[in-house]
């Protein structure tokens, strides 16, 4: 951990660096090949929606012997549709059915009863029609919406207008992966995985706001020196807060791992599921796209102004005559003065004091007259 410590303060001081910026177009491509594959799984297989959006009902059962397979297997014979059946931690069941009347509920309810040889008076039925469904769908797209447009507006007001564009690419990245990881698995979508996706993005914007803000102040009167281009500057703002990326995201991935694979997996509580797995995913991604994806496309929108490029100009005309050094690093408190450029270098080290002829001279001795 102490080397981690040191890593991360030499980062920060800038004494060593990897080149994000200057690689970004493999980034680029590694997230241009994830969301391809993401939509096609979204598009192929589709989403896997709950009966909170869908309709349906849900029968809770006493303690049965029947196997989740065989109540499977009675739940879509009686239902004529596709059926979800749990196990509860109690041994019964618990048996999800979408998109079906929810007047048959009764007919469906008696039919389970025999199959299962229990009583039916014990059964729980939980119903949802199809036009509450549909609400909540809408809000939750709804809810979505204003979440992006809130987030654009705060962001060009704090920032300025090509941040925000950046931000809300990653944004929907993250959404995208996400998403598309939900179909491929075919996980459960339920109101549990809109909040999950809701907390992902503040999280992934939080990432993001924490380089932004550091590369806001490290490109104050950028113009005024001829030491560095914006994209250098923006590389040393993500290697500025990369350990403290990469500290809280382990961080908060590790209980959402736990709820995934050991509550979900091992212990068999398919409820976390739909909630976990979108934290999971979000998480990883939002930490992925505010480093490789955020802020070099910021960089890539501000090379393009009439100041960068001048500035690019002055500072590779700089360099190609022997002026400034490549791979000198400049601090967070360094101001941007061009008068630095042709100062002295400092003196390093201990400096010898010249003796003086007359040390010593009309001190006293120290002897006793």
């Amino acid at each position: 951990m102490s080397k981690l410590g040191t890593l991360g303060a030499r980062l920060h001081r800038g004494e060593i660096g990897y080149d994000f910026v200057g690689k970004r177009f493999i980034w680029y491509g590694i997230s241009i090949l994830i969301t391809i594959t993401a939509i096609l799984g979204l598009s192929v297989r589709g989403l896997n929606m709950g009966i909170e959006f869908e309709g349906g009902a849900v029968f809770t059962t006493e303690k049965t012997s029947t196997s989740v397979s065989s109540a499977e297997t009675f739940a879509e014979e009686a239902s004529g549709h596709d059926a979800i059946v749990q196990k509860l931690g109690n041994g019964g069941l618990r048996i999800q059915i979408s998109g079906i009347d929810t007047a048959k509920s009764d007919e469906i309810k008696q039919a389970l009863a025999k199959d299962l040889k229990v009583d039916s008076e014990k059964i729980n039925a939980d119903l949802v029609g199809p036009s509450w469904g549909d609400q909540v769908a809408n809000k939750a797209w709804q809810g979505l919406a204003i979440f992006m447009v809130l987030v654009v507006i705060y962001l060009a007001i704090a920032f300025e207008w090509r941040m925000a564009a950046a931000a809300l690419v990653a944004l929907i990245h993250d959404i995208t992966i996400t998403v598309g990881i939900y179909a491929l698995v075919g996980f459960e979508v339920t109101p549990g995985t809109v909040i999950g996706l809701l907390t992902i993005l503040g999280y992934s914007l939080y990432d993001t706001v924490v380089v932004f803000d550091s590369l806001k102040e490290q490109t104050k009167d950028i113009t005024k020196q001829t030491r560095w281009t914006y994209s250098e500057i923006a590389d040393r703002s993500i290697n500025g807060t990369l350990v403290r990326s990469i500290n809280t995201t382990v961080v908060a991935l590790l209980p959402v791992a736990g709820l995934l694979f050991i509550g979900g997996g091992v212990l068999g509580a398919g409820m976390l599921n739909d909630i976990s797995l979108s934290l999971f995913v979000g998480l990883a991604a939002g930490a992925y796209s505010s480093i490789f994806i955020a802020t070099p496309l910021v960089a890539d929108l501000k090379e393009r102004e009439p100041q960068m490029k001048a500035l690019k100009k002055r500072v590779l005309a700089k360099r190609a005559q022997g002026e400034t050094p490549v791979a000198a690093q400049v601090s967070d408190e360094q101001p941007y003065d061009d008068e630095d450029d042709d100062a002295a270098p400092a003196v390093v080290g201990p400096r010898n004091q010249p003796a003086s002829r007359n040390r010593g001279r009309g001190r006293p001795s120290g002897k006793r007259r």
